[in-house]
């Protein structure tokens, strides 16, 4: 394999591909990106077994062929070239090194068998839709904070991807929680979704596909199975496993008969929250809601730091209330509301909060409430 290409492409594919890559792992192979030369193209790919990624970047082919070597050496060494640069990279006639140059810089990494390199996007999924990248990259952004990260309670590590109804309207609905909130997002089921399994896809997977979105075109072609999902666009193919689980129920724990209602000018209630947060103490950093009348009245207390209050003006027909909340689960779902109102509908102390954005019904949050 000889190839030339310039750092400014490779770097970028690199920077792509290679954050697949798991930092510990006990298969050498696992840390080596794939490069492949054919055509006019260098193609990509790292994995992690249950993740790949593939790219495919413009270069000069001398010599078609390809290898693996380590993905971040390769990385870090095209970081550092110097800008503008043009990058040769040849394989040895044994297939056992690869010489990196630029410039005066030379650089010889050692390689590892193609034939070793694991394959994942290579089956074919019998589920596929299309989304603008727009819709896909607001799915993500308003469930996956909610995601879980604790490992016992695997099915809980990702966001649920299915089609659902609501009012006779087909939705694609995408879910998260972590048994304190749930974040769940609609938006119209697109053509070919109709018979879609629901998924889980794995908090890996949405964290790496969120970065590639932001230098994403229009269209995102999305092909799917009950045990894998291909997400392709540009010049990018990212190819997952599914979470082998169970999803459970979330509509049970959706509230139905919170019948006290609170609207608020997120930002006004953010900012409040976030400043009296400051004195609540402990890992829940318990804040106290308390509604009277015209005013909600935010306020947190902690035996070594002191006190603090502040009011903030609601619309509200509701009876005098009390309600505890951790402060950043209450942060993390104020912050996505986007318009200026923000309805909290609740029942009593005990019972879960539901949030909505006041203009627009595409998301629902529910908030189990603290003791304070």
């Amino acid at each position: 394999m000889k190839i030339s290409i310039s750092r400014a492409d490779l770097l970028r594919s690199l920077g792509h591909v290679q954050s697949a890559v798991e930092r510990r792992n006990t298969i050498p192979i696992l840390a080596n990106v794939l490069l492949k030369a054919e055509g006019d193209a260098l193609h990509l790919a790292t994995t992690d077994m249950d993740l790949e990624v593939n790219e495919a970047v413009a270069a000069k082919i001398g010599k078609a062929g390809s290898t693996t070597v380590p993905a971040s050496t390769l990385y870090d060494i095209a970081r550092k070239l110097p800008e503008g640069s043009d990058v040769q990279m040849e394989v040895d006639a044994s297939g056992n090194f690869m010489t990196v140059k630029a410039g005066r810089s030379s650089f010889k990494l050692g390689c590892l068998p193609v034939s070793d390199f694991p394959q994942l996007n290579n089956s074919q999924l019998p589920n596929a839709f299309s989304l603008p990248a727009n819709d896909l990259k607001t799915l993500i952004d308003k469930t996956k904070f909610a995601m879980s990260t604790e490992e016992t309670r695997y099915y809980l590590n990702g966001v649920y991807l299915h089609a659902a109804e609501q009012n006779g309207v087909a939705l694609l609905r995408a879910v998260a929680t972590d048994g304190h909130r749930l974040a769940l997002f609609d938006i119209p089921l697109p053509s070919g979704a109709e018979g879609m399994p629901g998924v889980i896809v794995p908090r890996k997977t949405v964290g790496e596909l969120r970065k590639l979105l932001d230098e994403a075109a229009d269209k995102i072609e999305i092909s799917l199975s009950d045990n894998k999902i291909r997400f392709a666009f540009d010049h990018i193919v990212l190819t997952s496993k599914l979470i082998d689980g169970t999803f459970p129920d979330y509509q049970r724990v959706i509230p139905s008969g919170n019948d006290k209602v609170i609207e608020v000018n997120p930002k006004e209630f953010s900012s409040g929250i976030d400043r009296v947060s400051t004195i609540s103490d402990g890992k829940s950093r318990a804040v106290k809601i308390t509604l009277n009348g015209k005013t909600v009245t935010i306020s947190a207390s902690s035996p070594d730091a002191g006190s603090a209050t502040e009011d903030i003006e609601v619309r509200s027909e509701a009876p005098a209330i009390e309600i505890g909340f951790n402060a950043r689960y209450l942060l993390d779902i104020t912050s996505q509301i986007d318009g200026d109102g923000c309805r909290l509908t609740l029942s009593d102390p005990s019972s879960p909060t539901i949030i909505q954005d006041s203009s627009d019904n595409s998301a629902l949050y529910v908030l189990m409430p603290l003791r304070v």
